[in-house]
């Protein structure tokens, strides 16, 4: 029977919605084609009977006219619902597409979700907490590693900072007092270039002098 008949699954498969869609926008291009040749003889059956006279020859332009016109109408018509399917169809594509993402985008979760568990299935978290303890005890102890290093040695645990601020000051006076004395013991000092130091002249002989010349 399955050789005479055939099988299901020997069909062919039934066109997509996408196919349906290129179809259907196919003959709307057809039928908008018609459409505009119409449009064409109309406009020049106007044209006749603007220029012929009330007759029998004007009544049949106008006969062929109305035709034409109906045919025309009939057209739209057609052209208005495959618009609408294809406005339907595309819309139904969307849904798809949207569908098809939202169901690509639970599949990832779920395998990340699976990823994630058994990622986290391999994590202590007893082997962490005793790693964050560790961490902290070798902390604690290099801070006390520093500070004992940094440990000053032979000074007083106590010391009057009003004792220590009365030295400072103590040794500021005398160094400005070592520092004003050296400067009056450089003014009264020969100069380094002077061999013998100067030697007074007594006024009495200059005025002798100016005496005798009188």
């Amino acid at each position: 029977m399955n050789r005479i008949f055939g099988t299901s699954a020997s069909r062919k498969p039934g066109p997509s919605l996408q196919d349906a869609i290129n179809t259907t926008d196919t003959r709307m291009a057809s039928i908008e084609v018609k459409v505009k040749k119409l449009d064409g003889e109309l406009a020049r059956y106007k044209e006749q009977m603007s220029k012929m006279r009330p007759g029998p020859g004007k009544n049949a332009v106008q006969e062929r006219a109305l035709r034409t016109l109906k045919q025309k109408r009939l057209y739209e018509n057609q052209l208005a619902q495959l618009t609408q399917q294809t406005f339907n169809m595309e819309s139904a594509a969307l849904a798809t597409d949207n569908l098809r993402n939202t169901m690509a985008t639970v599949d990832a979760m779920k395998q990340a979700n699976k990823e994630l568990r058994k990622q986290y299935g391999k994590i202590d978290i007893d082997k962490i907490e005793s790693i964050h303890y560790d961490m902290e005890d070798l902390l604690e102890q290099a801070n006390e590693i520093q500070e004992s290093l940094g440990r000053s040695y032979a000074v007083p645990d106590e010391l009057d900072e009003a004792d220590l601020q009365a030295e400072l000051d103590a040794l500021e006076l005398e160094v400005e007092e070592e520092e004003s004395t050296s400067y009056l013991t450089d003014l009264n000092k020969v100069p380094d270039f002077i061999d013998e130091p100067p030697v007074e002249v007594a006024d009495t002989p200059a005025k002798e002098a100016v005496k005798t010349s009188t």
